[in-house]
């Protein structure tokens, strides 16, 4: 591809960094079957040149037939451009016109790296929320808070026509019915802290099973913040949402379990002349006192804290003999749990 801007740029989400093309679908045309000629005669019969552009309709060969009756033609299928012109097959391939790709910069913010031929790496100061599981694409649009608590449920009516384009924040729950209206009213991004799985069984046509997810073909991105069922969402990010509501948001719903970990975000770049919260890898490391996120069963989207880290490996009910961590939940119960099943959550 090719890169369209240069280090030091600022970039707005819907800025286009890089492009390129994709090559379009090969036709076969055999003019030898359809004018009834000898392959080494197509050259005889043919009407175009090879590189030439033809249009769909477009005569492209030509029979006059016996003593000039019964006149024959072949017409292209598609439009593009004629790519070869066989006398050994007797064929005609017809490449259609490019695909042109554009990439966009999804998120505010300045240039800090040109990749050549690849794209860019973009640097921005602002919030980010992440969730357990989503699905959909990337896409921007302005935060509306829609519930006056981190554990209402909202109802199919709360969806407005006049949030479509726009992020809206749902609360504990939503159903498929909610989801629905959202995508028929155009909202950009559904966020809410649980869903039922079922119903996302439902979105999608089949069971999610190992998730991986992203390229669905939906109108609204949704994300589910914490789990299955009614689960508020957590007060921080309750709050930064209430914080930053009405300003313009970036959010993507592809999530990742295993071979490299990929949450669905929500990102909300602002203006700071003070670097404030900010983390270093150390903040990444599981110890005592991390808040962290079950992410498998039987404890999935559970939230806890870590009290205890056990220096030597751990055997399982399961009979896997692993490094784990006590976690203490908020309902007060502590169970004994793989560190691979955890992820931690920065409350920075």
């Amino acid at each position: 591809g090719k890169v369209l801007i240069s280090k030091g740029d600022k970039v707005k989400p819907e800025t286009v960094v890089a492009s390129t093309e994709i090559p379009g679908n090969v036709h076969m045309v055999n003019i030898s079957n359809e004018l009834n000629v000898a392959p080494e005669e197509i050259h005889n019969v043919v009407n175009v040149d090879i590189d030439s552009n033809v249009n769909e309709g477009d005569v492209i060969a030509g029979s006059s037939g016996l003593f000039g009756m019964f006149k024959s033609e072949v017409k292209s299928p598609v439009s593009g451009k004629i790519s070869n012109i066989s006398d050994v097959t007797g064929q005609m391939v017809i490449s259609e016109h490019p695909i042109p790709i554009n990439l966009s910069a999804y998120i505010s913010g300045e240039v800090s790296e040109v990749l050549d031929g690849e794209g860019v790496s973009i640097s921005s100061m602002g919030a980010m929320v992440q969730g357990i599981i989503g699905i959909g694409g990337e896409r921007v649009g302005t935060i509306e808070v829609i519930t006056s608590s981190s554990d209402a449920v909202i109802k199919e009516s709360d969806i407005k026509e006049d949030m479509k384009g726009k992020i809206v924040i749902a609360g504990s729950y939503v159903d498929y019915k909610v989801f629905n209206k959202a995508c028929n009213v155009g909202v950009s991004a559904l966020i809410s802290g649980g869903f039922d799985y079922k119903d996302l069984n439902k979105i999608l046509g089949y069971n999610l099973g190992v998730a991986v997810t992203g390229n669905e073909d939906i109108k609204t991105t949704l994300i589910i913040l914490e789990g299955f069922g009614k689960i508020p969402i957590s007060n921080k990010a309750f709050n930064i949402f209430s914080k930053f509501n009405s300003m313009k948001a970036s959010v993507n719903g592809s999530t990742q379990i295993r071979a490299g970990v990929l949450r669905p975000e929500i990102i909300i770049p602002h203006d700071s002349s003070k670097k404030e919260n900010l983390f270093n890898e150390n903040d990444l490391v599981i110890k005592k006192g991390s808040t962290v996120r079950i992410i498998r069963a039987p404890y999935f989207g559970s939230i806890g804290t870590v009290i205890d880290l056990p220096p030597d490996l751990v055997s399982l009910e399961s009979g896997a003999i692993v490094r784990a961590a006590t976690v203490k939940f908020d309902s007060g119960e502590t169970f004994v749990i793989p560190r691979s099943n955890m992820e931690i959550i920065l409350d920075k």
